[in-house]
């Protein structure tokens, strides 16, 4: 989505008092949005903020590109959801950087990786979730696609896979 709309709808979804950190460069990004699309901080704020506020959450913003944020964090991660560099470099990148930082038990979410729903999806992120989970998936060890919807994909980590620190 744009703007902060996935955001929005993640608090929404997540557990009163959960915490959420976003990255986000902010600006003109090709690799991330639609052609001519441009995502400005403070539309994305006051979106999150709305929907944040209400269920005291705390948002923590890491104005940055994930690839320069990934190789440093060290937080354990419940939820990811990755949907920045749509380039198949780019998500692959993603998930080399924190899905292993995903706890048992804990999703990923691949939007727009299903180029085959309705031709919403992007390649990128299709090739990286069918390299991943498809029939000779890698990474299919420890995970199991849960869920398929419009254009995204939720994979879970199966319990007993801590995530890799």
């Amino acid at each position: 989505m744009y703007e902060g709309a996935s955001a929005a709808v993640l608090a929404r979804a997540l557990p009163a008092g959960a915490e959420l950190h976003l990255i986000d460069p902010f600006g003109l990004q090709p690799a991330a949005l639609r052609p001519g699309q441009r995502g400005a901080a403070w539309a994305s704020r006051r979106v999150v903020a709305r929907a944040a506020r209400p269920r005291g959450m705390r948002c923590v913003w890491h104005i940055a590109y994930s690839q320069d944020l990934g190789p440093g964090w060290t937080l354990p991660i419940e939820l990811l959801f990755i949907d920045g560099d749509h380039t198949e470099a780019g998500v692959a990148r993603d998930w080399d950087h924190f899905a292993r930082h995903v706890c048992a038990g804990g999703h990923v979410l691949f939007h727009d990786a299903r180029a085959d729903a309705d031709g919403a999806g992007w390649p990128g992120p299709t090739a990286v979730v069918k390299r991943l989970f498809g029939p000779t998936g890698a990474a299919a060890a420890g995970w199991d696609v849960v869920a398929e919807q419009d254009r995204t994909v939720a994979v879970r980590r199966r319990d007993g896979q801590p995530a890799q620190m």
